[in-house]
């Protein structure tokens, strides 16, 4: 954290509360005067906290660096047309010339939210947080000289503000002279001229889980609009020039040939795409596969997918990356815990799981890895012994640095050696039993009819999580599952694996319709999405199977160097296929690689449907794949949670890495070259930029110039018949929405009568050509 930006004011509060010494200067100009601010407004609380609500509701979330989450960053604007809210989103987000007063209020409000958010990158932590936010900052402005000059009537105010954040929202307003009529638009405003940092707030205040939002310490949505307006008053107080401003932004919006442009790429990617699906039929399934492999419906799987049934007799399916276990992990050696599910949900429960090898040795090891990790940063963070540090490790650290830099696949391995001769190396396995039978039963059963996936299982089933490895990358869970909550999706898939072998479970399984035979295991695994390694969790295979997963690893091997040479040509590495592994490899271990892999970009469908219409297809990896099988849900209950849940998910994503590409200051993390890292949470341009709330520039750009990512809306494929579809639309709102204002494209791929339909914005269907 930059000291000349956050430390300086706190050093100052330390150094002036010692001394016990407070200096006022009388200063008249743009006092704040007793009676301006002493008259209470007229009653009418109900209308402030109805301003409050409605301007939050045009802020989208986002989630801290611990776990990225994909967001919409114009959700809010998603009620509106979606050329209405393209407008919306360039008036609100897109203008780089805020009045210099707002630019004021801003650099001091960076200020003090990046010392009360940290969460351990400071040396000095700001006092009194346990406070609150409003509670610990107010009482300490009075000694920033940068907010107030030492302007006594200015103190003199703000030692008798109320305590109550809506009762200074409405003092401020009425300060500054708003008018009624323009009190939500100014609220929000005072939110989305420093959007980023408003969107944290969103996430602590209206999606983070218990913990998340009350750590470091708690703060509300008023809190933070009542800061907002404080500072306005004291830093810039004719800021309702700030509406005048906006007016002129709206008038001044132009987003036709942006959408003109959009809906002509979109045309020409979905007549491409129709025409290949329109050549191919639904198959009947082959004889018993060698293997069936699920993997998440994320696009970097549909490549790899495609990779590995050119192998053999391979039979793959897709499914949201949490394998439908809403549950938190917990890992029982050192003690981490996260949601591993999809933000729209919260974890039914908490699963534990234990080392293979003894717990005490296991739990030495971390203690011991964590205690030299400790001491270091303790060491390193003090005001004095950094520099004997320097002197003490200067040779080694550059020894470390120049292997780093030269050889990042060989410092790799020394690392992994070390930290295994430090700490004790073990694999997990989860305690289903906090899990009640019934719940079992349910998780099973849900899991395999909304893949259709209930009959021809093969010997062996694996079910494939990934997540990715990157070096010195801040923005590393962007690149790992959404559907588990921004984490690595293995530790869902060894639940459902043991789910499903127990016993009991496939016992009940078959009242449902659904008989898995005895020879029959279910494995957990693996993608690392970077390397296209396939890690497969065999520690409970018997020994009858260990020959057909060496197979099966073997063939893994093998899709993973085709699928190698098809990404390292996609990331501008031109080379054979015996060094396209390699590759893929160095740029997961490389510190100085801005671009380890691409991730998402240039997502554009969603196809629900059976792996048989598009096994034959090469879709790029361009395409969210989700297994469905309309005959067998008559009752459109997999269908309704595949639209309202995973859809919605993937709808988040392509979003974000749309509007990320068209302005990636407004919406994105700008370049990771000229980063700075946060309090831990986030990350700033410079040393005192908004908190950047989305992905960075070399994410969706080849070079400064040229995009990688293709703007596009989703663009939904449902392989079922209209009237399976109609009724789920009419009875949920948010795809309503999402197809009505045309956030969405939903095409129909109607098996009754071969034939496709596009769903117009008045929710009718168009017979397409």
């Amino acid at each position: 954290m930059p000291v000349n930006r956050i430390q300086k004011p706190l050093l100052r509060i330390v150094i002036i509360t010692s001394f016990n010494r407070f200096i006022m200067k009388a200063m008249k100009k743009n006092a704040i005067t007793n009676t301006t601010m002493s008259a209470t407004p007229a009653d009418g609380s109900h209308l402030i906290e109805a301003a409050i609500a409605a301007s939050w509701s045009k802020v989208a979330p986002f989630w801290p660096l611990k776990n990225l989450i994909a967001v919409n960053p114009v959700y809010g604007f998603e009620g509106l047309p979606f050329e209405a809210g393209l407008k919306q989103a360039q008036a609100h987000f897109q203008q780089k010339h805020l009045p210099q007063g707002m630019q004021h209020v801003n650099r001091e409000s960076i200020k003090w939210l990046q010392a009360f958010f940290d969460e351990g990158q400071s040396t000095i932590r700001m006092p009194h947080r346990d406070l609150g936010f409003l509670k610990s900052i107010l009482p300490l402005i009075k000694f920033d000289q940068q907010i107030h000059s030492n302007d006594g009537q200015k103190l003199q105010w703000l030692t008798k503000l109320s305590q109550k954040p809506e009762t200074i929202i409405a003092e401020a307003l009425l300060y500054l002279g708003i008018a009624t009529q323009e009190k939500e638009k100014f609220l929000t405003l005072m939110l989305t001229t420093l959007p980023g940092w408003a969107a944290h707030i969103q996430y602590r205040t209206n999606w983070a889980d218990a913990e998340d939002a009350a750590s470091p310490h708690s703060i509300t949505q008023s809190e933070y609009l009542a800061f907002r307006l404080v500072l306005t008053c004291l830093i810039w107080p004719e800021a309702t020039a700030l509406i005048t401003w906006h007016q002129d932004a709206v008038k001044n919006a132009d987003v036709k040939h942006l959408y003109n442009d959009m809906t002509a790429s979109e045309e020409s990617y979905q007549a491409r795409l129709l025409k290949q699906v329109m050549e191919i039929k639904p198959a009947e399934k082959a004889n018993r596969s060698k293997a069936q492999l699920v993997f998440c419906i994320d696009v970097r799987s549909e490549p790899f997918r495609r990779a590995l049934e050119a192998q053999g007799n391979y039979e793959t399916y897709g499914f949201a990356g949490f394998f439908g276990v809403p549950a938190a992990i917990e890992n029982a050696v050192t003690g981490e815990s996260h949601a591993s599910c999809p933000v729209l949900l919260k974890p039914a429960q908490t699963i534990m799981e234990h080392p293979n090898c003894s717990h005490h040795v296991c739990k030495e090891g971390h203690s011991r890895l964590q205690g030299i990790k400790k001491l270091y940063q303790s060491i390193k963070y003090t005001f004095t012994t950094p520099f004997s540090l320097v002197e003490a490790m200067g040779l080694g650290s550059g020894l470390w640095m120049g292997l780093r830099s030269l050889s990042p696949n060989t410092a790799a391995k020394i690392h992994s050696v070390l930290k295994k001769a430090i700490a004790s190396n073990y694999d997990l396995t989860p305690d289903i039993q906090a899990i009640p039978l019934a719940q079992q039963i349910a998780y099973g059963a849900g899991a395999l009819k909304m893949m259709g996936f209930t009959a021809n299982f093969a010997p062996l089933v694996v079910l494939c999580g990934h997540g990715s490895t990157t070096q010195n990358n801040a923005y590393a869970t962007a690149l790992d599952c959404g559907a588990c909550g921004g984490r690595h999706g293995a530790p869902n898939a060894r639940i459902l694996a043991a789910i499903l072998n127990a016993a009991d479970v496939r016992q009940a399984l078959i009242k449902q319709g659904i008989s898995i035979p005895q020879d029959t295991l279910f494995v957990a695994a693996k993608h690392d999405t970077t390397t296209d390694e396939v890690e497969v969790y065999t520690n409970d295979a018997a020994q009858e199977k260990v020959r057909q997963i060496n197979a099966l690893k073997q063939d893994l091997r093998k899709a993973r160097d085709e699928n190698s040479r098809w990404r390292a040509h996609e990331m501008g590495v031109y080379t054979n296929k015996d060094r396209a592994q390699k590759a893929t490899a160095l740029r997961a271990q490389d510190w100085a690689q801005v671009r380890p892999e691409w991730g998402l970009a240039r997502n554009a469908a969603f196809i629900v449907a059976p792996r048989s219409l598009t096994k034959h297809i090469n879709l790029e990896g361009r395409s969210f794949l989700h297994s469905y099988e309309w005959e067998k849900d008559q009752d459109g209950a997999s269908l309704t949670t595949i639209l309202t849940a995973p859809m919605v998910v993937a709808q988040w994503i392509n979003a974000q890495y749309l509007f990320a590409t068209l302005d990636n200051v407004a919406f994105g993390g700008g370049s990771k070259v000229t980063k700075n890292i946060t309090g831990k949470i986030g990350i700033m341009q410079g040393n005192a930029s908004d908190l950047m709330h989305g992905l960075p520039l070399q994410s969706v750009f080849k070079s400064d110039e040229e995009a990688y990512h293709k703007p596009m809306r989703l663009t939904v494929i449902v392989y079922a018949p209209k009237a399976h579809i109609d009724p789920i639309i009419k009875q949920h709102a948010i795809l309503q929405k999402l197809f009505g204002n045309g956030w969405v494209c939903l095409i129909c791929h109607d098996p009754n009568e071969q034939q496709k339909f596009s769903l117009q914005r008045d929710l009718t269907w168009r017979k397409l050509q």
